[in-house]
């Protein structure tokens, strides 16, 4: 007996120096799993919970997906953009007509800000040794 594979849209999202990897399946399932824990254990504070979320609230599909990410890298704040931007682009692998609305909200364009080099003679990218006068 051979299972049939359930069709899922994919989209990889990134910002700063995190990665997500991005399953949304079509259903009428409104789970979201990151890295295989729920989305309200992985991401315990409500904004960074409304940030995952915002992709799917702006195209009003907050309840027809079931959303699966792998994400790594980074800090908290930037993951949970990364898995927004990664939604953004799983919604318009599902749908080429969401990516006006999602463009509108800013969710299509990737967020290139990333941290500044250590440039040498100095202390951190920007910031030069103390002056001593004496």
């Amino acid at each position: 007996m051979v299972q049939q594979q359930e069709r899922y849209y994919y989209g990889t999202g990134k910002r700063k120096t995190s990665v997500a990897r991005v399953k949304i399946y079509n259903g009428d399932s409104n789970s979201i799993i990151i890295n295989n824990k729920p989305m309200e254990e992985y991401f315990n504070w409500q904004p960074w919970q409304d940030t995952v979320k915002q992709a799917l609230s702006v195209s009003n599909n907050l309840n027809n997906f079931r959303v699966e990410a792998k994400v790594y890298g980074g800090g908290v704040n930037s993951q949970a953009e990364a898995i927004r931007h990664g939604i953004t682009r799983a919604l318009i692998a599902y749908d080429e007509n969401l990516k006006k609305e999602l463009r509108q909200a800013g969710l299509v364009t990737r967020d290139s800000r990333i941290k500044e080099s250590k440039k040498y003679g100095l202390k951190r990218a920007r910031r030069a040794p103390q002056y001593t006068k004496r």
